[in-house]
């Protein structure tokens, strides 16, 4: 019996995504699949040894396949699996945070995973949680005998992210606990057993972050440097262009929004014609800033432009809207002090309906109340009527339900989706709304600002982690040309430092959809708005290159 390519690589494909996901346990819970929810992942030595091998193995693999009579979409699927084992491969050998980013040893997102939507009876979510619980002193005891010099701020981070991660067990995991008592007396031992881990590895963070301070310990430096940084970003963006070229046209980009943003300060100021000075700028969006949230007021006005920008989108024809859950929620401590806002959707590989999360950050209970105006004048309510387009409405909440509806005869696809191509979208589909006239002159001047912030956010990433930029030089590029307020971006610098070449998904995403759209236009001229948006959803969320090809484009 003659084998079709196609049979040949859903073999290959489902072997593969099955090694994957079981070295990688809360990766696996994340993307839905379930059945190693009551482990944690190993960076032991001899597991980290025996996933090299298997990724190297799968590689070969991958290279030797032979892929001329694939349909169109295993064609994709093939390079897309390839990039991901490449990209671990590079993780695991080449980066090798476990050794440095005290961050990647929290336990908090893999317990967290399995309280947070109810994709199986709580009974059964609540055994593989007490798994878990009981891997967590071996697992710390593992960091702390693989953890070498840590950059400061990703002590202090962790440290933060740790104390968050304890309140979820003394907290979250009783509440649920109380909900099925019987299976308590499973749950308590293995519970207080990490809780005191918790502790014993907080206090040893402690004791590092202190040594660091009184200069007795060395702190690595946070920048991973050009070698690193240049392949993390080409993995990371599966892209045409490299590092440098992406730098150059941010850069140049920088002076185009900047003529933008004058000119639509100019009119909000009254001017009849031209471009605002950065000093009238500034001055229009110290005006627009003093209309803005609290911690108590932020949620309910995220809820309120959920429903605003919904009515919009599907008034204007821009995009099919499903109605899928959504639910607006406080971000968990476990997941603060990198960024404010995020989108957290079930995981693709679910095979139960479950709400996606928009997670509202509020501040930190220890900043002072001047950095807490601050950090509310940036995210003034103009600024979240953008934020909610980005985050939600037609941005990721949207792109994510039209993603789960795309069929591939693999699940490389779902489990694999492209980061440029999601921020993308949603930087895109900020754009695309103010285009339309959502909010008017202050959402668009709050558009504008984040793009600068976005081309800002570019430069920071390269020039910090390749060329060696310092706090004070980016302070003054955010807080300048980028009219930051000056707690965003004392909070831009930390996110800069602890997360190299994320920053550049969005920009790079951006302009890759951007010339798509364009480019969809003079191909396709007899389709309308809408059905160009759906076209450009269709396919899932593969790399933006990649849709190019599935569009014929």
């Amino acid at each position: 019996m003659t084998v079709s390519p196609d049979e040949r690589f859903s073999a290959l494909a489902h072997q593969i995504l099955d090694d994957l996901l079981g070295s990688q346990p809360t990766l696996a819970t994340a993307l839905g699949e379930h059945r190693h929810d009551d482990r944690l992942d190993d960076y032991g030595p001899a597991a980290l040894d025996a996933e090299r091998r298997m990724l190297a193995s799968h590689r070969s693999a991958l290279a030797e396949f032979n892929r001329s009579g694939l349909d169109r979409v295993n064609a994709v699927d093939v390079e897309l699996l390839t990039a991901r084992v490449e990209e671990r491969l590079f993780e695991v050998d080449q980066l090798r945070e476990h050794e440095w980013n005290p961050l990647v040893a929290n336990p908090g997102s893999a317990l967290y995973l399995l309280l947070a939507r109810e994709f199986a009876p709580l009974p059964d979510r609540l055994r593989n949680l007490a798994g878990r619980l009981a891997a967590v002193p071996d697992a710390l005891a593992t960091a702390r005998s693989v953890l070498g010099a840590m950059p400061r701020v990703h002590v202090e981070t962790a440290i933060n992210q740790f104390e968050g991660t304890r309140n979820l067990l003394v907290g979250d995991v009783e509440e649920a606990v109380t909900k099925a008592e019987p299976l308590r007396r499973e749950i308590d031992p293995p519970r207080q057993a990490a809780l005191e881990a918790i502790d014993e590895h907080v206090a040893w963070l402690r004791d590092r972050l202190s040594a660091i301070d009184s200069g007795s310990e060395q702190a690595r430096d946070p920048r991973i440097g050009p070698e690193l940084f240049g392949a993390k970003l080409a993995h990371r963006l599966d892209a045409a262009s490299d590092a440098d070229a992406i730098l150059a046209r941010a850069e140049a980009d920088l002076e185009r929004v900047t003529a933008e943003i004058g000119a639509v300060a100019a009119r909000l100021a009254g001017q009849s014609a031209g471009a605002g000075s950065p000093e009238l700028v500034r001055q229009v969006l110290d005006e627009l800033a003093d209309d803005h949230p609290d911690n108590d007021t932020i949620v309910g006005l995220a809820r309120d432009t959920l429903a605003g920008a919904t009515e919009f989108v599907r008034e204007h024809d821009l995009v099919t809207v499903y109605d899928d859950p959504v639910e607006i929620i406080v971000m968990p401590e476990i997941h603060r002090g990198v960024s404010v806002a995020y989108c957290d959707p079930p995981g693709p590989l679910e095979t139960v309906a479950l709400p996606t999360f928009y997670a509202i950050s509020p501040t930190p209970s220890d900043w002072p109340p001047e950095r807490v105006t601050s950090f509310f004048r940036e995210y003034n309510n103009h600024m979240i009527h953008n934020l909610t387009v980005h985050e939600a409405m037609p941005g990721h909440v949207l792109q994510l339900s039209h993603a789960r509806r795309f069929r591939a005869p693999t699940q490389v696809r779902a489990a694999f989706w492209s980061g440029p191509f999601a921020e993308g979208w949603a930087v895109y589909a900020e754009e695309l709304m103010v285009g339309a006239g959502y909010g008017a002159d202050p959402v668009r001047m709050q558009q504008l600002k984040m793009q600068l912030r976005m081309i800002i956010n570019t430069i920071l990433d390269a020039r910090v982690h390749a060329y060696g930029m310092t706090e004070p030089e980016a302070m003054a590029l955010m807080t300048g040309p980028g009219h930051q307020e000056e707690g965003e971006a004392v909070g831009k610098w930390r996110r800069a430092l602890l997360t190299s070449a994320q920053l550049s998904t969005y920009y790079v995403g951006y302009t890759e959809l951007s010339d798509l759209a364009t480019e969809l236009v003079a191909a396709r001229p007899d389709l309308s708005l809408r059905e160009r948006h759906d076209a450009m959803l269709g396919h899932g969320s593969p790399a933006p290159r990649q849709l190019r090809a599935l569009l014929d484009l």
